[in-house]
């Protein structure tokens, strides 16, 4: 069920599409397994993580807004969580009485499958866009490196996520730091990707960041140089995490974590040397 929270004026949900398992190792990239293993308390008999796929929606002015939409149900999306793993945004946004025909506007970080499946579903054996009236506002940076992949990337972006969305006229590709309405801003947090981005929500004298790929765990968030190994710009990816955690550390920003044990909310709390991810209380576990 999703979890509703509140942020200056403005109500918040965030929905899950469930949880996926990745090698403990390449989440914590070149991190010393002996330095990391007390931070995975959830390996598996695979040596795997669990990781969440938290989705937020919220209305600003007057647009229903869905930042990320998880790996969906097409069959590509398969191999990054299983049946018994996938959770269903679809349903998640039923218990809200909300219908895919509401959405207004989806946010997408970036193009990784794990991000964007619900993006489209199959239709009568036609892949579609699942909100068939929303505007879809992914980085172009991003949409160029998705549509002509490398070796490195080629397994993670799926065609059918976003092509269809170009095809249907619902696609805008954004640059730089673009406003969506006054309370939410899609701002660049390259790194994870050359084109990731992250979301910015103020309302009533508080922020929120939806952090999109910027850390898989919490200490991530704590440790600057822990990057995972899907990041493909590592030393970007270090100083993209600095500015944004002095950023919520400065603000006092609640962190919303995709990846992080659901509902992935939590703040940045200082200490001597640094800042320590703190989840909200009672709702999830720490780094």
């Amino acid at each position: 069920m999703p979890f509703k929270t509140r942020l200056g004026n403005l109500d918040l949900a965030v929905l899950s599409d469930g949880q996926y398992f990745v090698d403990a190792g390449a989440a914590f990239g070149i991190v010393p397994r002996a330095l990391w293993e007390s931070h995975a308390p959830d390996l598996d008999d695979h040596h795997r993580i669990p990781l969440g796929m938290n989705c937020l929606l919220l209305r600003s002015g007057d647009k229903l807004i869905l930042i990320e939409a998880g790996v969906g149900d097409k069959p590509g999306g398969r191999r990054f969580a299983s049946p018994a793993e996938r959770g269903n945004l679809l349903s998640d946004l039923a218990a809200l009485d909300v219908r895919p025909g509401d959405i207004d506007v989806v946010i997408n970080t970036h193009l990784h499958a794990d991000h964007c499946g619900w993006n489209t579903r199959i239709v009568d054996d036609t892949v579609v866009p699942t909100f068939p009236r929303a505007e879809y506002l992914i980085s172009r940076m991003e949409w160029l490196a998705a549509v002509e992949p490398d070796e490195r990337t080629r397994a993670t972006y799926l065609a059918d996520n976003f092509h269809p969305l170009a095809d249907a006229g619902l696609l805008r590709l954004i640059a730089g730091e673009t406003k969506v309405t006054d309370e939410v801003t899609i701002i660049p947090t390259p790194g994870h990707s050359e084109g990731h981005c992250s979301v910015v929500i103020a309302s009533g004298g508080e922020t929120a960041i939806y952090i999109g790929d910027i850390a898989q765990v919490g200490v991530q968030l704590e440790r600057t140089a822990w990057v995972s190994a899907f990041d493909i710009l590592p030393q970007l990816s270090m100083d993209t995490k600095r500015r944004l955690v002095q950023q919520a550390v400065d603000q006092q920003s609640l962190i919303i974590g995709v990846h992080l044990p659901f509902p992935g909310l939590g703040h940045m709390t200082p200490t001597g040397g640094g800042a320590r991810w703190t989840p909200l209380p009672g709702t999830g576990a720490a780094s």
